[in-house]
């Protein structure tokens, strides 16, 4: 068995599942329920090909590989099959450490027209239902798109904070205004770059509810701007770089400049779980874990 890749969010799984489904056959398999501890909630897919290839992951390690075996076996017969893992379970050789029970439904045939439009909502960024039925009944899931990092600035940590968040998968976008930076960014791999020109003149901002915009600014000329731009638009988490002195200095800026309190309040800062980080590698991890964090309770579901 070949694992393809540990992909996450179901848009990406659902990919591969098409992908699969134009050369072989592939099973689409879901956590249908969890009791006590799990890695994966309900709703979280993986996709087997015939081969056993997969994408997508159910555990921390302790049944995916059984699961792929099953899911085989499922295309073969041609018949859905539901799992159970670890209290309860039959199967006595695979015990979860965790001391909760996983239950999966393998569908080794599905309604393609569904799949595609829960595929096709999500890549659009609009919330997806995925709505299937099982042996013991119909099994709905919500998925919410993918967190999209958006970051204005310059210097080191604005590329720290790209860095760190193209490596965990989070589709990020950066806008920097000097050249040095500009060629930095290229060199290391970054992709999805803008060139800030003119305070006056910014970049379109396409921001949605499941957007994150970052200010990595120590910048009088450039903050105002890019900030009164990120409150115009519905992104979930907006957060500024810079001690709390700056950050007062910043909503006073705001508000002379017309801006209403109730949005500058929403301005996070200084941003990060950890406070007074100095190292741009050590301000990225925390910036990016308090996005993660605001994503999962305050974007919508």
């Amino acid at each position: 068995m070949v694992r393809s890749s540990y992909l996450e969010h179901p848009e990406d799984v659902l990919a591969q599942w098409f992908a699969w489904q134009a050369e072989t056959d592939a099973a689409l398999v879901m956590v249908t329920a969890t009791e006590g501890g799990a890695v994966r909630a309900p709703g979280a897919l993986m996709a087997v090909a015939a081969d056993g290839r997969s994408a997508g992951y159910l555990s921390g390690g302790c049944i995916d590989a059984d699961v792929i075996l099953h899911a085989r076996v499922a295309l073969e017969r041609g018949e859905t099959k539901q799992l159970r893992y670890g209290a309860g379970s039959p199967f006595k050789d695979l015990p979860l450490p965790c001391g909760g029970a996983i239950e999966v439904t393998i569908f080794p045939a599905v309604d393609r027209p569904t799949i595609q439009h829960c595929h096709d909502t999500l890549a659009a960024r609009r919330p997806a239902m995925l709505r299937l039925d099982t042996p013991s009944g119909e099994i709905t899931a919500h998925y919410r798109p993918k967190l999209r990092l958006r970051i204005a600035g310059r210097g080191a940590d604005a590329i720290a904070l790209a860095r760190l968040a193209r490596s965990t998968g989070v589709e990020t976008q950066l806008a920097l205004c000097d050249n040095e930076d500009l060629d930095l960014a290229r060199a290391i791999g970054l992709t999805d770059l803008t060139t800030l020109q003119t305070p006056s003149d910014l970049p379109n901002a396409a921001d949605d509810a499941w957007t994150a915009f970052v200010l990595m600014f120590h910048d009088g000329d450039w903050e105002i701007p890019l900030l009164k731009q990120a409150l115009a638009g519905p992104a979930f988490y907006i957060g500024a770089v810079g001690s709390a002195k700056t950050q007062a200095r910043r909503r006073t800026a705001l508000a002379e400049a017309g801006v209403d309190p109730q949005q500058v309040a929403r301005i996070r800062g200084p941003v990060g779980l950890i406070p007074s980080m100095r190292d741009a590698s050590m301000l990225a991890v925390s910036t990016l874990a308090e996005t993660v964090d605001t994503y999962h309770t305050a974007a919508p579901a």
